[in-house]
Formats: structure tokens, C-alpha cells, sequence
């Protein structure tokens, strides 16, 4: 591989997904070597490495491709680049892409009659705000590129998507966006799961429209 110029943007965008992906592992949102983190950058994309914890993300070995899918520096990529690659392609106003394993959004994906089309209610309006509709895929095996194919069919109209039995990709304008949508769709998800006995009161339609008035929230 030949060697390439790191910009000062880049250098940053490095360090904040070795910082973001700390703080995961802190909160225990990435158990193992599970969850993986990208970032759009001038010239390509960065990606964390393969069968690595976030909690020990050397910035340097970070995965740096071009949008022809060429590996330009750091170490290898995830096996699941293609689910970060398809929100990429779908969302020209993505910047940043989350996947985790994260406990609570992972039992929900689990869950037998959810709705698949927007698969955890508006509990919150912060939920409605920062995440908003979260179609569920059906049960892909890790690794399958037929994943990408069906998160590439929703992102254009999505920010957020849960695969079955296995867990959450959220995309936002920047990576802090995205950061702060994951940690709202694993709060909600553990709401979610505590008021599963009981009748839940969601947010109507009219309080949704006046967060679509007063925030631009996308449901």
C-alpha cells in the first residue's frame, strides 16, 4: 500500500471514533470485540478494524478506504464495512455510520410481533427527535452482503435501522449525531422492554407533527 497524506480533519475524525468507540465500551454498549464505527472523510472513509474491542482502538490502525472499495491504510476493516457503506450510499448527508450489539436494542430485535416497519413506538419525543421510524430487517447471517442490499432499500428514507436477532446501525450528519442517535435507541429500547406488561402511551400524531414543527424530526 502506498503511503498516503493524513489531513488534520482526518487525524480528528480518527481520534473521535477511538474516543466514541471508549466511551461504548465504558457503557457497555460493545461487549467483546463486537460494534463497529465509521466516518465520511475528504477522500474516502475511515472504518474500524476487524476483531478488535472499541475500547482499544489504536486512531493509527483505523481502516481507510476510497469509495471504490480499495483499501488505501490501517489495518483490515470490519467484515460488516458493507452496512456502514450502503447508509454511505444511500444518505449523501451521512457522515458518520454506528453499529453495535448494544444489550437492550439487541433484545428487542429479538422480539416476536414488532411492527417491521417501524418496529420500537415514540416512547419519547427525544426518540422520535434523534432516531425516528426503525424499520426491522429480517434475520441476515453475519457477514451476508444481502444485508447491505436490504439497508441500502430503507436508508434513503431512515437515519437508523435494526437487524433481527442481532442489533442497531444508525447513521447521522456527524459522528457525535450519530453517537448521541445510538445511545437514544438503546435508552428507548430499554424503556421499551420495562414497560413490556403494561399499556404503553406513546406520543400521538399531533405531538409528533409539532416535534416535526419545532425540531425537524424525521417520523
Amino acid at each position: 500500500m502506498s503511503t498516503i497524506h493524513v489531513s488534520a480533519e482526518e487525524n480528528r475524525l480518527r481520534e473521535q471514533i477511538s474516543e466514541i468507540g471508549r466511551a461504548f465500551r465504558n457503557l457497555a454498549l460493545a461487549p467483546g470485540t463486537s460494534g463497529n464505527i465509521s466516518a465520511k472523510c475528504e477522500d474516502g472513509w475511515l472504518m474500524t478494524p476487524t476483531n478488535v474491542s472499541l475500547g482499544e482502538i489504536d486512531p493509527a490502525a483505523i481502516a481507510k478506504l476510497d469509495w471504490d472499495g480499495n483499501h488505501l491504510s490501517g489495518n483490515k476493516p470490519t467484515k460488516e464495512s458493507f452496512l456502514h457503506r450502503a447508509f454511505y450510499d444511500a444518505r449523501a448527508e451521512a457522515g458518520g455510520v454506528i453499529h453495535l450489539h448494544s444489550t437492550h436494542a439487541s433484545a428487542v430485535s429479538c422480539l416476536k410481533g414488532l411492527n417491521a416497519e417501524s418496529c420500537i413506538p415514540p416512547i419519547t419525543p427525544y426518540f422520535v427527535m434523534r432516531v425516528g421510524r426503525l424499520p426491522l430487517l429480517p434475520y441476515f447471517r453475519p457477514g451476508d452482503p444481502g444485508m447491505g442490499e436490504a439497508i441500502r432499500a430503507h436508508a434513503a428514507k431512515h437515519k437508523a435501522i435494526l437487524l433481527a436477532n442481532h442489533g442497531p446501525v444508525v447513521s447521522g450528519a456527524t459522528l457525535t449525531d450519530a453517537r448521541n442517535a445510538m445511545e437514544e435507541l438503546e435508552e428507548t429500547a430499554r424503556l421499551m422492554l420495562m414497560l413490556n406488561q403494561h399499556d404503553i402511551n406513546t406520543l400521538d400524531n399531533a405531538q409528533i407533527d409539532d416535534l416535526r414543527h419545532h425540531f425537524n424530526a424525521d417520523w
